[in-house]
């Protein structure tokens, strides 16, 4: 199965917890904290692999998760860091955020790594709460905990050159002709369900060729299979637009003609410049010599090659005709786009919010807290209260009218104001 469109949800691993641990050996009654940190998570990473040919891995299974990070150890060792999950996408991959639609990632290049989610921070162990003041510290640190993020994966063709045309005039028969792909080949339409790629070597020199199936009239607003591909010719830099010059089916080939690059200018004006050179194919059948004649009288401006795919015929003309067009145009390059990105926020803030005697502070300072805070501990709670002085929310609540009947709410937790 063919799949060129996904969505799938992603997680970076969480950080491990560190501990609360105290040094114990023969003689010491009361050794020193010596709670070591949790290990970081692992990150989501997106890698272009151009031996994958498709999104059919992310059809099926659609949640993926990274390794969480180990809790820390006693003796101030640090937990094991969580295992990076490693994502791997067809060249061409467009990632883009789900909820923004903004793209995060365009996997161009064979090889390319992009870090899309970022695993959370290790918990700092008790150890590292120690000061003048307080030396042994019963509280550790939780590690971070990530969210989770759908994002959408949008497969576009990466070639040189993009066969177009209507159903059954030929464009497999030419793919198998001038490079070794190997695509269903059959006398009906609709045979090619699915874009294909062949190499096509020119003497010294090489380009690639895709094969795209399924356009028809109407194929810009949903008929047959052409809204699923078109999407594949905007990664081409030229096309070669294949027509039936026998008429076998019944069907003009002038009017194939204009009603396929209708489409494409239905589709986007930026792919109805697209570069073409016009291809008549089946040039080998009757009466086919007097149809080109008023083909090439209609169709102005452009050259006609005329080929036949069955016996050869005009191959190796239309091999040098790609060729030496493509000399002429700009290289493939990545699409060109303000790269979106998951950060974690830098700044830790604060919002206060009042409903009647009740006040809910919330913000990045608040989620910090949470792994900070042990609400069974005096130390822990004195550790909070400060940060809650020094950060000024505590001059804040009065100024906004909190008293000793008021309940603060903090991180889920409610606190009584004590002025």
């Amino acid at each position: 199965m063919f799949i060129d469109r996904a969505k799938i949800t992603i997680k970076a691993g969480d950080g491990g917890n560190g501990i609360t641990s105290f040094l114990h050996f023969k003689g010491k009654v009361g050794g020193g904290p010596d709670g070591g940190d949790g290990g970081k998570g692992g990150d989501i990473i997106f890698v272009a692999d151009r031996h994958v040919s498709s999104l059919a891995d992310y059809y099926y299974k659609t949640k993926f998760v990274a390794e969480s990070g180990a809790p820390g150890g006693p003796k101030q060792c640090f937990g094991k860091a969580g295992k990076d999950l490693i994502l791997k996408v067809p060249c061409g991959t467009v990632i883009r955020d789900k909820e923004t639609g903004n793209i995060i990632a365009d996997m161009f290049s064979d090889g390319q790594r992009r870090v899309v989610l970022t695993g959370g921070d290790g918990g700092k162990g008790n150890a590292r709460f120690t000061n003048a003041r307080r030396h042994a510290p019963h509280f550790s640190q939780t590690g971070e905990k990530t969210t989770s993020r759908q994002v959408l994966l949008e497969l576009k063709t990466i070639a040189d050159v993009g066969l177009v045309g209507f159903p059954n005039v030929g464009k497999s028969t030419i793919l198998s002709r001038i490079t070794k792909a190997r695509p269903k080949i059959a006398n009906y339409h609709f045979t090619t369900l699915s874009p294909n790629l062949g190499v096509c070597e020119y003497y010294d020199n090489q380009f690639t060729v895709a094969d795209i199936p399924g356009l028809i009239e109407g194929a810009s607003e949903g008929f047959g299979l052409g809204i699923e591909f078109l999407r594949h010719i905007e990664r081409t830099r030229m096309l070669v637009h294949v027509v039936d010059i026998s008429g076998i089916e019944g069907r003009d080939p002038y009017e194939d003609y204009l009603k396929i690059n209708a489409e494409l200018k239905k589709y986007g004006k930026e792919l109805a410049k697209v570069k073409q050179i016009v291809v008549a194919n089946k040039c080998d059948a009757y009466s086919a010599e007097e149809k080109l004649k008023e083909f090439k009288k209609k169709v102005k401006g452009r050259k006609v090659i005329p080929i036949s795919a069955l016996t050869g015929d005009g191959l190796d003309e239309l091999k040098k005709a790609i060729f030496e067009t493509l000399q002429t145009l700009p290289e493939l390059k990545p699409l060109e786009y303000e790269e979106f990105n998951y950060v974690k926020p830098e700044r830790l803030d604060y919002e206060i919010l009042r409903e009647g005697e009740t006040f809910v502070v919330t913000g990045t300072l608040v989620e910090v807290l949470k792994r900070n805070v042990v609400m069974d501990d005096m130390n822990s709670l004195s550790y909070l209260q400060k940060v809650l002085k020094d950060r000024g929310i505590i001059d804040e609540l009065r100024k906004m009218g909190a008293n000793e009947k008021s309940t603060v709410i903090i991180g889920g937790e409610e606190f009584e104001f004590v002025d």
